[in-house]
């Protein structure tokens, strides 16, 4: 019997065995790895299907009850101190620009070292007396804002956009149970030397004694500076029933507690700042007194008196004036159509562009379709 001999395998049978073996064992495997995947997609496409989208959450989330920016006062139209809301004068519509929820920084925040030395005038123009509001900030619906107070206790920014139903329909209230930084009073010559200053005026806002709106300012930093501004508004609002945009920034020097100024800034909203458009530094000075602006001490220098200026002024009386039956001068208004009184304290507050005078009788000026100044009553 001849003996088995072995075959000798070539090499193209050797090349079958192994692709057999894969196609034995690798098509399982990678049958299973895909139905694997599948059953993975199906789980997930259900969990999407239970879950609602994160777009959809925080749209459920009114503006007034998200805190998530912080740093800012929450203020009900009641005045009581609530954190996370904004004291609106009207509830916007859905297609309307939202309130902010804080207030927002000037992008060019003056800096002390750019403000020229105090030389007798009590405020100096910034930039151009250009405010620097963007586009996306000026909105017709009325809002306040008002900083928390730091880790000294002091004022931040206080940002609003004043309409007449922001303002006051009371008398102001008493707000000597504020107490802000720095406040170390003295009186000179009769006179208080600070004032419990409104960084948001009292008639623009109807704010009394909110302490994150409350800095200590001389008499004149409250007066001679910061109330013709306010007053402008007071006056372009009421006459006009626009909104003006209006930011005032308490600048401090490092860690001092009372302001060495603060920046004021205001656009008119609706006619793009024809109105009422400026942007100055006003002094936290009083001549006659040095400061000591680290602590709110003071003293007052050697052979000086202090002028007599009034304490925390409230919002002014309407000037009397003896009307003039024909031949009287009124200067107009072009673009607020009123007529004033040469000797109003809004003609000075009237853009050159926008002053015209006239000399005749007031029925003439009503026939032209100009009304008379709710101030000085021509």
């Amino acid at each position: 019997m001849t003996p088995w001999k072995k075959r000798k395998i070539t090499k193209e049978e050797q090349q079958k065995r192994q692709t057999k073996k894969i196609l034995q064992w690798g098509l399982p495997i990678i049958s299973i790895l895909i139905c694997l995947c599948f059953i993975g997609a199906i789980l997930e496409q259900n969990n999407d299907a239970d879950t609602p989208p994160a777009s959809s959450v925080s749209e459920s989330i009114p503006p007034e009850m998200d805190n998530s920016q912080g740093g800012s006062e929450v203020l009900p139209e009641d005045g009581s101190d609530i954190q996370g809301a904004i004291v609106e004068g009207t509830e916007p519509s859905s297609d309307t620009q939202q309130p902010p929820t804080s207030p927002v920084p000037a992008a060019d925040t003056v800096s002390l070292s750019e403000v020229p030395a105090y030389s007798g005038e009590p405020y100096v123009a910034i930039n151009n007396n250009t405010p620097s509001f963007n586009d996306e900030e000026l909105t017709t619906t009325s809002f306040e804002t008002y900083s928390t107070l730091d880790y000294l206790g002091r004022c931040g920014v206080a940002y609003a956009c004043i309409g007449t139903d922001l303002m006051p329909t009371e008398d102001r209230g008493s707000i000597s149970e504020v107490t802000p930084s720095g406040w170390i009073n003295k009186e000179y010559d009769g006179q208080y030397l600070y004032n419990r200053c409104h960084l948001i005026g009292f008639q623009l806002s109807g704010e009394n004694a909110n302490e994150r709106n409350l800095i200590t300012g001389t008499r004149y930093m409250n007066v001679e500076g910061m109330l013709p501004f306010e007053n402008m508004i007071a006056d372009y609002v009421h006459e006009t029933d626009n909104h003006v945009l209006y930011r005032v920034t308490p600048i401090y020097d490092g860690t001092n507690l009372v302001a060495s100024g603060v920046q004021l800034e205001a656009e008119s909203v609706e006619d793009d700042g024809e109105g009422v458009l400026f942007n100055v530094y006003v002094y936290n000075v009083q001549p006659g007194i040095t400061i000591d602006y680290a602590t709110g001490e003071s003293w007052q220098e050697q052979g000086t008196t202090t002028a007599p200026v009034q304490e925390e002024p409230v919002q002014e009386e309407p000037e009397e004036q003896t009307p003039v039956l024909s031949g009287t001068t009124y200067i107009l208004n072009t673009n607020t159509k009123k007529f004033h009184y040469p000797s109003c304290s809004s003609v000075g507050q009237m853009s050159d562009k926008n002053r015209q005078e006239f000399t005749g009788t007031r029925d003439e000026v009503i026939a032209m379709g100009y009304d008379p100044c709710g101030r000085c009553h021509p």
